[in-house]
Order: structure tokens, then sequence, then C-alpha cells
């Protein structure tokens, strides 16, 4: 099941300062614009990491995240 579908608003969180993707992305907001299924899920045997949302951010640009960098705004 998935936490967040196409439409929803969020906010990316990623606490850990050490992320490559903190400074760029940490507290930006955004809208899930696509949901993106993979093998990801498969390999970590975690169903919740069989997606990607691809997030269009308030500059404009999209990026792809896990569901572990998502919160509800």
């Amino acid at each position: 099941m998935r936490r967040f579908e196409t439409g929803y608003s969020v906010r990316i969180d990623i606490p850990d300062e050490t992320d490559p993707d903190h400074e760029r992305l940490h507290g930006r907001r955004g809208t899930v614009v696509e949901i993106i299924s993979d093998d990801a899920g498969a390999v970590t045997d975690d169903q919740r990491e069989g997606y990607l949302f691809r997030v269009k951010i308030a500059n404009g640009d999209t990026v792809d995240v896990r569901w572990r960098d998502l919160r509800p705004v």
C-alpha cells in the first residue's frame, strides 16, 4: 500500500545532513505528479520500496524520491 498518491501535497524530509540530497531538497514542498514502479521492493523485501514518487517542487523542478523521504503537508 502506498502512503502517497498522484496529486498529494508533500514535504521532502531528509534529516541526515550527510545525505547528498539534504542541502538541495530537505524542507522543499511540492506535489506528487507521477508514481513509478520498480523492482527495489523485491530486492529489499520491503514492498514500500517498489515505488519512486516524482515530485514537482515549487521552483518547477521535478525530483524522484522514495516514500521514506516524504511527509504529508
